[in-house]
């Protein structure tokens, strides 16, 4: 059931980069669970009912923030969510794993009426991330989006982009990963399996009502794949 190497891979790159938590799309594992690995981390997972080992999302948490966790909910396999304590005030989490460009709209619509009815859930004072691989292109303009991307972009606007910038509009969600100046290298997320081809399609948002206390966001690359680094 679960895949022990890219598990150990992933452990590694997040105690590498120093992360409190870590999330994780396309994981892989079916059904839906919670465990603790050897050196004392909690993963969180929801994946297939039908054990395809495909999509799936989790959330990992270092060894000891786990006494932070309230509540959490595997919705299904592109769905995760989860809420901790904080200093200051609570932090709620959406994993995501959202479908492709070439998904038809039917799917991609019911994608985002699920992520909404997880939005809705979350308590209105809670510092609320949306995150994961979104495979969402924003563009390299931010004209009518002013009030959601900041201006540091990359690529080309694609259609689950323009889905996604809507989606944010809507319910008052800020694209981090367009807020920060940075080098194209640490906006970029996904590498193509020839190395030829870049494109920014994972995202990390906050609410608006919190963005300033986002500091920074940056990816970082590793053997296991991109990662955002954000910086509260």
């Amino acid at each position: 059931m679960f895949d022990t190497s890219r598990t150990t891979e992933v452990l590694r790159e997040m105690q590498s980069y120093k992360l409190h938590i870590l999330g994780v799309s396309e994981y892989r594992w079916t059904g839906f669970g919670q465990l603790t690995t050897g050196t004392g981390e909690t993963i969180l997972y929801s994946g297939r009912k039908d054990d395809q080992h495909m999509a799936g999302v989790a959330l990992i948490l270092k060894k000891g923030l786990k006494k932070a966790l309230i509540e959490w909910q595997p919705v299904n396999e592109s769905l995760i969510r989860a809420r901790f304590n904080g200093k200051h005030t609570k932090l709620s989490i959406i994993q995501c794993y959202a479908p492709t460009n070439d998904a038809n709209d039917e799917d991609k619509d019911a994608f985002n009426r699920r992520l909404l009815e997880e939005v809705d859930k979350v308590p209105a004072h809670d510092v609320l991330c949306v995150m994961g691989d979104m495979n969402a292109k924003v563009g390299d303009n931010n004209t009518n989006r002013e009030r959601v991307m900041g201006n540091h972009w990359c690529g080309d606007l694609n259609d689950i982009g323009e889905r996604f910038s809507d989606f944010c509009l809507e319910n008052r969600l800020i694209i981090g990963g367009t807020l920060f100046p940075h080098k194209t290298t640490h906006q970029l997320t996904w590498l193509s399996p020839n190395g030829k081809v870049e494109n920014q399609i994972d995202h990390l948002l906050v609410n608006q009502k919190w963005c300033r206390s986002l500091f920074d966001l940056r990816a970082c690359r590793g053997g296991g794949g991109q990662l955002w680094a954000p910086h509260f």
